[in-house]
């Protein structure tokens, strides 16, 4: 049976590391580093990295926040730079329209502290998004400014692509919702509370409920809300991820077929080994529960196959397991991926 299922495609956002000891980052013969890359056609191209990025302590560290990089050079005035960065984001827009995504997340909030340039920054991606997709924007940021930004520059180039999401809305951030009303888009609302992080799928359920409401009073429709739960690393307390079920589980029995219910799935996976495999195992449990929309990355986790696995079955039992919180300190599954027997999972 086929699921109708919205993927929030994940990657085009300022947050993305890669490792600078990683297969991505490549020398040239004076030791300059390069992002590398394969274009749609199979052709590997090199991204420079910019001086203002070797200056961060996330470099020096060892990591490369690669679009950020590719967000500097579109924004750069010179040609050849912009030419560069405008065709790194292009081929990664292309690569998650082809692999099924519904809507492409957006964000630069770590392209600076000064909001002057994440609003400018913003308005740049956008208007370029806006020149190479053909699938709308999700617009995301923990800024209400920088998400008018971006909606207003969406508006300049008629919503081609559709009608946008907005991401996120909370009980903290209510205003979010006016702009929902006004402008008639999707919106995630978020499981958080006014000041804090819900603690367990109980009070999970109350923000949502709570959120419920603002939309009612602002007539936004079941169909245009997506909810995130809120899903943490499941190697920082085993319970994590029945309490994200549960509450998939409860938003669905109680506010029905209408509402899409989601998540930022790739969260559970943080600061594990074989994240594929329990990304996938927390998304066909996630599905199993009522989900029917996630925050995902189209290009490693493919919807119909994962709606077809089988959690009893070798590697997908153990991940499975451990997300069920059998599994104390993820302790069994680590001692599993050392001893190779989550290999056969592709």
């Amino acid at each position: 049976m086929s699921l109708d299922f919205t993927i929030i495609g994940e990657n085009i956002h300022t947050t993305r590391v890669l490792m600078r000891n990683g297969k991505r980052i490549v020398k040239d013969k004076k030791g300059e580093e390069f992002v590398s890359y394969k274009d749609l056609d199979g052709n590997t191209h090199l991204m420079p990295i910019p001086d203002q990025i070797k200056d961060t302590k996330v470099f020096t560290e060892g990591r490369v926040k690669h679009f950020m990089v590719a967000v500097i050079l579109g924004m750069s005035n010179d040609p050849g730079e912009r030419q560069i960065g405008e065709h790194y984001i292009k081929t990664e827009v292309l690569r998650q329209e082809n692999a099924g995504a519904t809507f492409l997340d957006l964000n630069v909030d770590e392209i600076s502290h000064k909001i002057d340039i994440q609003k400018a920054s913003m308005k740049w991606l956008i208007g370029f998004y806006c020149s190479v997709a053909s699938i709308p924007p999700s617009i995301d940021s923990s800024s209400v400014e920088i998400i008018r930004s971006g909606l207003n520059e969406y508006q300049l180039n008629k919503q081609t692509q559709g009608v946008p999401m907005i991401n996120s809305a909370s009980l903290e951030r209510l205003s979010v919702l006016d702009d929902v009303s006004q402008n008639n888009t999707f919106v995630m609302i978020t499981a958080a509370g006014f000041d804090s992080m819900p603690e367990d799928d109980e009070e999970r359920l109350s923000n949502v409920s709570k959120m419920i409401d603002e939309c009612y009073q602002r007539q936004i429709p079941l169909n245009k809300i997506h909810v995130d739960p809120l899903l943490f690393p499941i190697s920082v307390d085993k319970r994590y991820g029945n309490h994200f079920l549960d509450s998939i589980k409860g938003i669905r029995k109680k506010f029905g077929e209408e509402i899409h219910v989601s998540g930022g799935m790739s969260n559970v996976s943080f600061g594990l080994p074989a994240r594929k495999l329990i990304n996938d195992t927390l998304i066909k449990l996630s599905i199993d529960a009522g989900a029917n929309s996630g925050i995902i990355n189209p290009l490693e986790s493919d919807i119909e196959k994962i709606q077809n696995m089988d959690l009893d079955c070798g590697p997908v039992k153990i991940a499975s397991q451990m997300l069920l919180g059998h599994d104390e300190y993820c302790m069994n599954f680590i001692s599993q991926f050392r001893e190779g027997n989550l290999k056969s999972y592709k």
